[in-house]
């Protein structure tokens, strides 16, 4: 049994069989990267390029280190120093790094849809690793693999994400995800930043943070995106901690045990003081060793352990 189709673009349209496959086939992958040697053959012979049109530290090096693992071949390419520099269009660079004999382009771009679009354009694998404020569908997954590795299921958790929902990929595919999974989702932030009508996607608006946190599993705390930021959608930092910042009196509210998780980078003092992110319930490390695990995942569905769509 294999994924549905060539490529990875958002969790929406994935049904909760091809979740729980990903999730599933990611805990070998975590084994591998807990040994001493780090490699398999898996994809020897195979390419994974990276093609990032914005900063990333995570998801960009997991990407590339799930390939490595896997012994896949690896080209990170970013926009500033390429020829898209020189005015080269999204679907010409990808054209040419596909006539290359790429297998698999991961792609992190500004404009919502773009990795639709390469996918359109291309007959090799696409993975979106995050499309303007559309979707970030790997982090979606880990987020759920960290969640079921710790309470052992999705089914009937309650998971609050509070923040900037209005810029969030992370969130739009969260949402969609542990819906799917049967989680229930409340959302909580600034009603500036919460989009008008996302009620329809079957989640729940708190009007306190307070009611978001309490009785939670799992307290998903997003952060404020200043980069996308229009003038005027909060007051400032200081009264946005004040209000939605989540401090240990806050966190206190959720269920005994409730994991504390976050997508980084964090803005310690903002989002989160230091004693939640760094306190016995925060997960937000072991999500980055487990985005590694399923990203190893996802290359070996879509190109190693089934048959190329």
């Amino acid at each position: 049994m294999g994924l549905s189709g060539k490529d990875l673009i958002g969790l929406r349209d994935i049904t909760a069989e091809e979740i729980k496959l990903i999730l599933d086939t990611a805990g070998p992958m975590k084994e591998i990267i807990a040994r001493k040697i780090k490699k398999v053959p898996t994809l020897r012979g195979r390419t994974v390029i990276t093609v990032f049109y914005e900063a990333s530290t995570r998801t960009r090096t997991s990407f590339e280190l799930a390939a490595k693992y896997l012994s896949a071949d690896t080209v990170g390419l970013a926009a500033a120093t390429s020829s898209v520099s020189k005015g080269e269009s999204l679907k010409d660079t990808a054209r040419n790094i596909a006539a290359m004999g790429a297998d698999v382009v991961v792609l992190r771009h500004p404009m919502s849809g773009a990795a639709e679009l390469l996918a359109r354009s291309l007959n090799v694998s696409v993975i979106n690793a995050g499309d303007g404020a559309h979707e970030h569908p790997t982090q979606a997954l880990l987020d759920m693999y960290t969640v079921r590795e710790k309470k052992g299921r999705l089914d009937g958790l309650k998971v609050a994400i509070i923040g900037d929902i209005l810029h969030s990929r992370v969130a739009r595919s969260d949402i969609w995800g542990y819906t799917i999974m049967g989680s229930e989702v409340r959302l909580a932030g600034p009603s500036t930043l919460i989009p008008a009508g996302i009620e329809k996607l079957g989640v729940r608006v708190c009007r306190t943070v307070e009611e978001a946190i309490e009785g939670a599993d799992v307290v998903n705390v997003l952060r404020i995106q200043m980069e996308r930021q229009q003038q005027g959608l909060f007051p400032g930092l200081r009264e946005y901690s004040r209000m939605f910042g989540i401090s240990p009196e806050r966190l206190s509210l959720a269920a005994p045990g409730a994991l504390v998780m976050h997508p980084g980078p964090i803005n310690r003092g903002v989002e989160m003081s230091s004693e939640v992110a760094d306190g016995l319930q925060s997960v937000i490390c072991e999500q980055v060793t487990n985005g590694v695990a399923v990203r190893m995942a996802l290359l070996y569905l879509l190109i190693g352990g089934s048959e190329q769509k």
